[in-house]
């Protein structure tokens, strides 16, 4: 696939199972990414295809014989593999940064601080002003140092943030 094409500029991953930690980083920036261990081979692919998401593979022969809805994955190294996504797909890595659960997911919705007073730790509560949750698997998330950190590594990766 030489280059994505995009549909209602929606743009849906399914990664295969070996390819975790690029899961975990697209939906770090705001990347809509299903995985899991029952994404391989066929079930990859009648999973793609059923939900009209792009295929992320590093099985050769998944990727031949589905070349028009997949992108072959080519390195072993998740900086590497994140790089070759963005650009591939010409994905801004900061428009959608943590707006979407790591874990499950789903998009990240506001909650009001006074809703998270008795989940998060009280330093916590009386430091942040912003909370999200995962309407999924209902984790609480705060902008805090971890935020600052990926920022940092994007732009090791060489994307440039916003106003640099």
């Amino acid at each position: 696939m030489e280059t994505v094409e995009r549909v209602n500029d929606d743009l849906r991953f399914a990664a295969d199972k070996m390819l975790g930690r690029l899961a975990k980083w697209l939906r770090i920036i705001g990347q809509d990414v299903i995985y899991g261990q029952h994404l391989s081979g066929q079930g990859l692919v009648r999973t793609a295809t059923r939900e009209r998401r792009v295929m992320l593979t590093r099985d050769r022969k998944v990727w031949r014989r589905n070349r028009e809805q997949s992108i072959f994955i080519r390195d072993d190294h998740f900086r590497a593999q994140l790089r070759q996504v963005v650009e591939e797909c010409g994905l801004d890595p900061f428009e959608g940064l943590l707006t979407r659960c790591v874990e499950c997911n789903e998009p990240l919705q506001p909650i009001a601080k006074e809703q998270v007073r008795d989940t998060v730790p009280p330093y916590v509560f009386e430091n942040q002003e912003l909370f999200s949750v995962c309407p999924g698997c209902r984790r609480i998330f705060w902008p805090a140092t971890h935020q600052q950190l990926m920022v940092e590594e994007l732009k090791r990766l060489g994307f440039a943030a916003p106003g640099n």
